[in-house]
């Protein structure tokens, strides 16, 4: 089975300062899942970083609520060529959830429910670049765009924002996650159009 279509082509459209090479913007929120939508009960939902060394750090659903909630106003763009600007999400910053954990890792494995999976570098994680998100535009997360919660890291191509995320593994080396195995690049920065391995 060919997991990649180089042929889809995007209408170039909108403010070249905002909208990647290649992208085109969209007013909708393109559903794009492989697989069935999970359906998660926030009573029995968790989030997990678990170290380099083995140790776990556990959030429950009222958890995460109770910790500080950010509300990062962003572009969104996806491998597949649109951009969805000026998206609103509420969730809880990588920095906060990271706080308390000690690592030296250097690379994150992003794990989903239904068995998705994304690598990222885990300087992208911080600095206020990432998020769990669980609110979009005002009204909780529908579970096609990942909720009850998603990863949400708005400078890479979407699908490093991992849809229904159950926890982080940080790792010392790099493991390449669903796509990245399939072909898709490693890091995914829209601006460089960094789509696809060898991009």
């Amino acid at each position: 089975m060919n997991l990649i279509t180089r042929g889809f082509h995007g209408r170039r459209g909108g403010d070249p300062t905002r909208i990647p090479p290649g992208q085109y913007e969209t007013h909708d929120f393109p559903v794009l899942t492989v697989g069935p939508t999970p359906r998660v009960d926030t009573d029995t939902w968790t989030f997990t970083i678990t170290t380099e060394t083995g140790a776990r750090h556990t959030w429950t659903w009222e958890q995460l609520l109770a910790l500080p909630q950010e509300s990062p106003h962003t572009d969104i763009h996806c491998v597949t060529r649109w951009s969805k600007l000026d998206t609103d999400w509420t969730g809880v910053s990588l920095d906060t959830l990271l706080e308390d954990v000690e690592t030296t890792a250097e690379y994150a494995l992003a794990h989903s429910h239904g068995g998705y999976t994304t690598d990222l570098p885990l300087q992208d994680l911080t600095d206020g670049q990432a998020w769990i998100a669980h609110t979009f535009d005002g009204h909780p997360l529908d579970p096609e765009h990942g909720g009850p919660a998603r990863l949400l890291v708005p400078h890479l191509y979407f699908w490093k924002s991992a849809k229904w995320i159950s926890g982080l593994t940080l790792l010392d080396e790099d493991e390449p996650g669903f796509w990245e195995q399939a072909g898709y690049h490693d890091y995914g920065d829209p601006w460089r159009e960094q789509r696809y391995r060898g991009d």
